[in-house]
């Protein structure tokens, strides 16, 4: 609540939004690294905490990260514009796609991403995520000037590493970064070949993400072994593992609908080899989500005694969960 009464949070919030708004719109290069920037600069203010060590070292690296990448941005972008030819304007749409690539937190540069998330809210959390507002204006930018090889090849690469790096993650922000990490490669599909997908794709991940860190948020949880340890209802177990299979894809949720989307997209454009790297790295992000709430059901743990969850969102959380099993309707209508 604080957020929504500190009247310089929500001047910075305005900001944040207004930026990327900027961004999208401008008719120029320069236009859109404007906006990047007002993004950046308001962003830092709403992250940086002077009385955590952790919020200020995450505002600090991705200040370092940002601009780094928003410095690359500008000199491909001057560089393009003094060598005008097609063999320099292939490898400059090259730079300009790494650059954006990387304000992203795409593979391979994605190292800043997890340790960020780590010193965050779980409300920055959200807006630092690929499918909030933070990452919209980078990936609309991207499909302005692509190199569909270039993006290809990294689709592949977010993938295949948001899904390995899943694995041996005891924190709940690193694993939905690496979740995050491994959705980019399906955004990026559907915003090369039909944009209609990507805004459908964007929405619905949207609202799954925002309901595990909306219940993580109000059950101040941060770790696997939180989950683990603290004696939940049996409605919480029920709506934790809703959710993180809806999240994971698993068919009957609502979170399998933009992965079928995106595979009967990639079929119909004959990408059968792609799509098969993609379904194979879902599946093993899809059995990392299937151990955690085996574990969480069929395992005795220690119930921490000074560790307490309260809540009294029982209401909205039901509702939430509710909406994401309306994948079982959905995906027949789609198909009918």
């Amino acid at each position: 609540m604080k957020y929504m009464f500190n009247s310089t949070k929500m001047f910075f919030l305005f900001f944040l939004f207004f930026s990327t708004l900027i961004s999208i719109s401008s008719n120029s290069w320069l236009g859109c690294w404007m906006g990047l920037e007002i993004n950046l600069l308001s962003f830092i203010p709403l992250i940086s905490k002077s009385n955590n060590l952790l919020n200020s070292e995450a505002s600090l690296k991705y200040f370092l990260t940002q601009s780094i990448a928003s410095i690359n941005f500008l000199f491909s972008i001057l560089l393009m514009f003094m060598f005008n030819n097609f063999l320099t304007n292939y490898l400059f749409m090259m730079l300009i796609n790494s650059s954006l690539l990387m304000k992203m937190g795409s593979t391979p540069f994605h190292f800043w991403f997890p340790n960020v998330m780590e010193g965050l809210s779980w409300f920055n959390c959200f807006i630092l995520m690929i499918f909030s507002w933070q990452k919209i204006s980078p990936i609309i930018l991207l499909s302005y000037f692509m190199n569909m090889m270039f993006i290809m090849f990294m689709m592949i690469l977010n993938s295949i590493i948001g899904s390995l790096g899943s694995f041996n993650q005891l924190s709940l922000r690193k694993l939905l970064a690496f979740s995050s990490i491994n959705n980019i490669g399906r955004m990026l599909v559907a915003l090369m070949l039909k944009l209609n997908t990507w805004m459908i794709y964007l929405i619905i991940y949207s609202f799954l993400n925002f309901i595990l860190m909306f219940m993580f948020k109000i059950m101040n949880m941060f770790t696997l072994n939180q989950i683990y340890s603290n004696k939940n209802s049996n409605f919480m177990k029920y709506f934790i593992m809703f959710n993180l299979l809806s999240l994971s894809g698993l068919p009957p949720f609502l979170g399998f609908l933009p992965k079928w989307l995106i595979i009967n997209l990639m079929i119909d454009n004959n990408l059968i080899m792609t799509s098969f790297i993609l379904i194979m790295m879902s599946l093993v992000n899809m059995y990392f989500y299937i151990r955690i709430t085996y574990t969480y059901f069929m395992f005795n743990f220690f119930e921490i005694k000074f560790y307490s969850t309260q809540f009294d969102h029982l209401t909205l959380i039901s509702i939430f969960t509710f909406i994401s099993l309306l994948g079982l309707m959905l995906i027949p209508m789609l198909i009918h």
